[in-house]
């Protein structure tokens, strides 16, 4: 056999095993992910509070429980989370907002939010008309191929 076959066949054959290893990996971390949502949907309560402050923090300085940032992985430790700070009733508390929803969440107006624990999963207005929902950024794929419709004089996609 020449060597560059050979060569070729060893590639496959790794890149094949390592395909095999993601997938079985990914089943994995999808069972356990859909373990955790079940968990949430089983713990959710509606809360009515009143948004003070919302950002994206490291979860160091986010102003959490301690508790809470020693049982995250330490490679979570490094990444900014949606925080948003709320007045539930007398007390002020720090919260975790689903990455989907940060946007949509109005600061300083009153809502109602389903929580479940330290997690807000959705929030709706109580008060006041509610926001709407920020526009989907367009890719530069997609800004480009508009772009090329209006000098070439057609209808742009939507």
């Amino acid at each position: 056999m020449p060597k560059p076959l050979i060569v070729i066949l060893i590639i496959l054959a790794v890149a094949i095993i390592g395909l095999v290893v993601l997938y079985f990996l990914g089943k994995r971390a999808q069972k356990k992910q859909d373990e955790q949502q079940a968990l949430l949907e089983a713990h959710k309560q509606t809360v009515s509070m009143l948004i003070i402050d919302k950002k994206r923090m490291r979860i160091k300085d986010s102003g959490l429980p301690q508790s809470v940032i020693d049982q995250t992985p330490k490679m979570m430790r490094r990444t900014k989370l949606p925080v948003v700070k709320v007045k539930v009733g007398p007390q002020i508390m720090t919260l975790i907002s689903d990455e989907k929803i940060f946007d949509a969440i109005p600061v300083k107006k009153e809502v109602k939010a389903v929580v479940s624990g330290i997690y807000i999963m959705d929030v709706r207005g109580l008060h006041g008309k509610s926001e709407k929902k920020p526009e989907v950024k367009k890719s530069k794929f997609r800004r480009f191929v508009e772009k090329a419709q209006e000098k070439a004089g057609a209808k742009p996609l939507k």
